[in-house]
Formats: C-alpha cells, sequence, structure tokens
C-alpha cells in the first residue's frame, strides 16, 4: 500500500471514533463507530423522500368546505326566472353569493406516503452520516439527573457546551426526572432510540446520544440494512 493510501486509511479510521463526554462536561473514552452504518455515504434524494413522507404523514387532512348542496337555506328562487332584468339565479347559496358554497373547496382526505421500511433505514443511515460529516454528533456516557430542576439539566447542557443550541436528545430509557428537568427548555426534543426518524435527526443543529442509545440505533439500523 503506497504511503498515500495508508494515510487516507488511517484518516478514515480515525472519522469513526467519537469522544464519550460525562454529564460534567469530561471524556470519558472513545468509541468506535460502526463502519456498516458510518459508512460516510449520504443519499440526499432518499433523505428527501423520507422527509416529505414524514412531513406528509404528520397532516391530518380535516380543512372541510360546504358545497353549495351543503349550505343550509335557500330553497326558494329569490326572483323569476325573466322579466327582472337581472341575472338568472336558482338559489341564495349559489358559490357567487355571499354565504354561499365554496366551488372545488378542500374536503376531508388522507395524505399518507407509504415508504418501504429499507429506504427508511438506508435514509435514517444517511441522516447520521450527514450529520457526523458536519460534526453535529454528541455521544454522553448516560443521561442521569438527581432532580426534577430545570437548572440542574441546564448546568449539564452548559457542561457539555450545548446551550442555545437546536437539540435531539436520543435516549433509551429517560427517567422521569429528566423528562421533568428538560421540558422547559426551548428547542430541546428527547426521542427514544427505537423511534428516531431521518425528519427528527436532521432538524436539529445537535444530535445527541446517550451511549447505549447509540447503539442500540446501530443495532436497529444494520437489522434493518439484512
Amino acid at each position: 500500500m503506497s504511503p498515500r493510501k495508508k494515510a487516507a486509511a488511517k484518516e478514515n479510521n480515525s472519522s469513526l471514533e467519537l469522544m464519550v463526554l460525562s454529564t460534567a462536561g469530561k471524556e470519558v473514552e472513545k468509541v468506535n463507530l460502526d463502519p456498516q452504518v458510518f459508512d460516510g455515504k449520504v443519499n440526499h434524494q432518499l433523505m428527501n423522500q423520507a422527509v416529505v413522507a414524514y412531513l406528509a404523514n404528520q397532516r391530518k387532512g380535516l380543512a372541510n368546505t360546504k358545497t353549495r348542496g351543503e349550505v343550509s337555506g335557500g330553497g326558494r328562487k329569490p326572483w323569476k326566472q325573466k322579466g327582472t332584468g337581472r341575472a338568472r339565479v336558482g338559489s341564495t347559496r349559489s358559490p357567487l353569493w355571499k354565504g354561499g358554497g365554496v366551488s372545488f373547496g378542500p374536503k376531508p382526505h388522507s395524505f399518507h406516503k407509504d415508504l418501504p421500511k429499507q429506504m427508511k433505514i438506508q435514509a435514517l443511515k444517511s441522516a447520521l452520516n450527514a450529520k457526523l460529516k458536519d460534526a453535529e454528533i454528541s455521544i454522553v456516557d448516560a443521561f442521569k439527573i438527581a432532580t426534577h430542576k430545570t437548572k440542574d439539566f441546564a448546568a449539564i447542557l452548559n457542561n457539555l457546551k450545548l446551550n442555545g443550541t437546536k437539540l435531539m436528545l436520543v435516549i433509551n430509557n429517560p427517567d422521569n426526572n429528566l423528562r421533568l428537568s428538560s421540558r422547559n427548555i426551548p428547542r430541546l426534543f428527547i426521542q427514544h432510540s427505537d423511534n428516531l426518524t431521518t425528519y427528527e435527526a436532521l432538524n436539529c443543529k445537535q444530535l445527541v446520544f446517550a451511549k447505549d442509545a447509540l447503539q442500540a440505533l446501530t443495532a436497529r439500523i444494520k437489522k434493518g440494512l439484512q
């Protein structure tokens, strides 16, 4: 192997290593990221499909307008057909009249978009690689907090230098203290590793994993790729 290739291989291996921090902000250890998941490949088109499908599936599709047949009243003809000099009108509930029905208005319907499971997994994998390339992934040893006070959780974020940043916290088993202490912090979201989506991974400035949550998510993606 040439010296240039050796250097490239060494650089590639070092890129698969991330530091694990404690809640005090101190370096605890280094973890090797699984090369099957963190292979550096980013499929932007697939991520776009996953995000569009996710946002479409959040829509309720409940918008509803009444047609002229659904608006109450208007059964009597306002004036006779001929001889008045005015336009012919059959009902005061015509879409042309104030208080009338709506032509071609929205009706309740589903916006649901299906995306194969394999594509969802590939899109999530691409999102993680994109975040890694932008240095927007952090790993914390464990998110354990003894109290439910917001100031205590804010102190942890301050130690990690993540204050004021839009965060997605990925945890396996968030306890009650963690939920209570973090709920008043703006732009902070918590998600279970089993439920993390491509949209949620991308829609944050920093993706913060508990160490065991990253391992669980890696296993989930590898299983989905089989």
